[in-house]
């Protein structure tokens, strides 16, 4: 009788320990980049009205990743991945290697602020992403010293002239998202009123063309990803051109971004080691700043104006990066019956 109790303890006890092991499952994870000052309560980034609005308040530490991690009771995660390729990669990679959370069915949200090509979008628009395009992997010579045939001094690894075909594909330099789930996220957030002002007007009116003068709107764009933070008409054409290239054509370059290709590269390893699905992965730029000058600017003087986040679209910018993708996640969340086993668009 002693030894059958013994046994029954310790399958109690067994079960008990798998249990209290179990990973957490995980229905969406918000990434955002940076965060001036603390999570909650001061001069916001990209990250507080997250942890505000959405109750973020479960947190779990996180040291082998830029900061720690936060929740809410309805499987919502919060990321502050950091600035910068080599920080978002190395974050999200812990992340997605971290035993304690289940990320099987998850859908991931990168939210944050962005430049813009005012030919595309204007101060305060959100911008959802099909492509995602690498700037940095390039030969590059000084534009002092570039032949007078060529546009740009970038020419792709590998390649002995700018854009040369046929274009190499080796360098993992591109990123095409989810189209269906892409368009699912545009129509869900199409009509989405987003904040204006006299002083987000009057800052757009220093820009030429009908999208640079509307109001905020919500519009599909795609993005350039690069550490360097870059800026005026010169490399926007070179922008344009490289997105255009790299995605042959199908692309179409609106949002300038830092870390979104380090992001997506750890969510394709992960996706390849089967901890997560890389077809719920969501691009969702929003535009603090144009990627120029306004009308009678130069580049440099454009450049110092937006030092140290003084864009003129910055709150704007945050508040749209939440006001949108809120609609994505809260439609996920409350209907998770129907999307942890099905994306949808598909």
């Amino acid at each position: 009788m002693r030894t059958q109790l013994l046994a029954l303890l310790c399958c109690f006890l067994t079960a008990a320990s798998s249990l209290a092991a179990a990973p957490i499952p995980v229905k969406v994870v918000v990434i955002a980049l940076f965060e001036p000052g603390a999570d909650t309560g001061d001069n916001p980034g990209e990250y507080q009205y997250w942890v505000e609005r959405e109750h973020l308040n479960h947190i779990y530490p996180f040291p082998q990743g830029f900061h720690d991690l936060r929740m809410n009771d309805q499987g919502v995660m919060g990321v502050l991945a950091g600035v910068g390729t080599a920080r978002a990669a190395a974050s999200m990679m812990a992340l997605g290697l971290d035993p304690r959370f289940d990320f099987s069915k998850t859908y991931w949200l990168i939210a944050g602020i962005a430049g813009a090509d005012p030919e595309d979008a204007s101060l305060g628009s959100a911008a959802w992403a099909e492509w995602v395009v690498d700037g940095d992997l390039a030969y590059e010579i000084d534009g002092r010293e570039i032949p007078p045939e060529w546009t740009t001094g970038y020419v792709p690894l590998n390649k002995t002239v700018p854009y040369e075909q046929p274009r190499a594909g080796e360098n993992a330099s591109v990123f095409h998202l989810n189209p269906q789930l892409r368009e699912w996220a545009y129509q869900q957030t199409k009509a989405v009123k987003l904040d204006d002002s006299p002083q987000l007007a009057a800052a757009r009116a220093g820009f030429a063309g009908t999208n640079a003068r509307r109001p905020p709107f919500v519009l599909k764009g795609d993005t350039l990803s690069a550490s360097t933070f870059w800026h005026g008409k010169l490399l926007d054409q070179w922008a344009k051109s490289w997105v255009r290239y790299q995605t042959d054509g199908q692309g179409n370059f609106v949002t300038s971004a830092m870390e979104d290709t380090g992001i997506l590269q750890s969510l394709t390893f992960l996706h390849h080691a089967g901890r997560v699905d890389l077809d719920r992965a969501m691009v969702l730029r929003t535009v603090s700043n144009f990627d120029q000058p306004p009308i009678g600017l130069s580049a440099a003087e454009s450049l110092k104006a937006n030092a140290a986040h003084r864009y003129s679209a910055y709150m704007p910018a945050l508040e749209a990066a939440y006001r949108v993708g809120n609609v994505v996640v809260s439609e996920i969340v409350t209907n998770w019956d129907r999307y942890q086993d099905h994306i949808p668009g598909r």
